[in-house]
């Protein structure tokens, strides 16, 4: 008798980051022979590599996109180029390329926090159900709420006005993913317009480096996170404006106070030879432990 072989199992190589479930809308531009096309779709999981999204289009392994999303509860939108990596059914996986340091963060920071609170969810679903799993009690709560709904109908007349609404919110999304596009173009190119430098190579610039304070209020509170700031570095590399952009408000002013010490070489433009006054962001990060 001869021994029979043993099957191969293929062994799914586990994410570098963790993802998180999201349920957001996200926006996507393909170029197809130059042209920009508008594919809509949903954002499904996220993490600091990646996502994974349906997409309303076909799309090909390898193809360089751009997207666009907004996290819950943060004012500043995820917007940057990315790869396809596989897509089946109009579901896709797609990987960050060049994503900024406080992108990054960002991500970071929102996965972080969404993970404590559905671990929150999860305990008070088992109390209410009296242990239940979470997605088994969380059906259970629906139905306790669930209640009779309205049937609303469309006329004839209603429909057409209905579809030529959503012609022309389709007409105008397209030409504003055309001016993002251009827009993320310029900001992925060195210098965006010359006048606002990368974080990256500003950070390169830093002189002195003052640290912020913890706030007591934020630290007895449990508060962490990334503070994004606009900055506006001065000719002679000292911070002359800081604007707070996102972050926990708790956490805000000292990241601001901080910055404003901060020291900076002096840019010097190309062309002219002399030192310019530059924007730029600065990523401030308050972990406490």
């Amino acid at each position: 008798m001869s021994a029979a072989t043993a099957p191969a199992f293929e062994v799914t190589p586990q994410r570098k980051f963790p993802r998180q479930p999201i349920n957001v809308p996200m926006d996507l531009i393909a170029l197809r022979s130059g042209v920009p096309e508008n594919l809509p779709g949903r954002c499904t999981d996220i993490s600091e590599a990646g996502v994974g999204a349906v997409v309303a289009g076909e799309m090909a392994a390898g193809q360089q996109v751009a997207v666009e999303l907004r996290l819950p509860n943060v004012g500043v939108p995820v917007r940057a180029r990315a790869l396809v990596r596989h897509q089946s059914r109009l579901r896709c996986g797609l990987e960050f390329v060049g994503l900024s340091a406080e992108q990054r963060e960002m991500i970071r920071y929102w996965v972080h926090r969404s993970a404590s609170q559905a671990a929150v969810v999860t305990e008070m679903v088992k109390k209410e159900t009296g242990g239940v799993a979470k997605t088994e009690g969380l059906l259970v709560i629906a139905k306790r709420a669930a209640k009779p709904k309205r049937t609303i109908r469309i006329g004839r007349r209603g429909f057409v006005v209905l579809i030529a609404c959503i012609l022309v919110v389709a007409g105008l999304g397209w030409w504003e993913w055309q001016r993002s596009w251009n827009e993320l173009e310029r900001r992925l190119t060195a210098g965006e317009e010359g006048l606002r430098v990368s974080p990256e190579a500003m950070e390169k610039r830093i002189i002195t480096k003052v640290e912020p304070a913890y706030p007591e209020a934020a630290r007895a509170a449990g508060t962490e996170g990334v503070v994004l700031l606009d900055a506006v570095i001065a000719p002679d590399g000292s911070v002359k404006r800081v604007r707070p952009v996102s972050g926990p408000d708790l956490l805000m002013q000292s990241a601001t106070e901080a910055v404003r010490s901060w020291k900076f070489e002096p840019y010097v433009d190309q062309s002219s030879g002399k030192a310019v006054e530059v924007e730029t962001t600065i990523a401030v990060e308050f972990r406490l432990h």
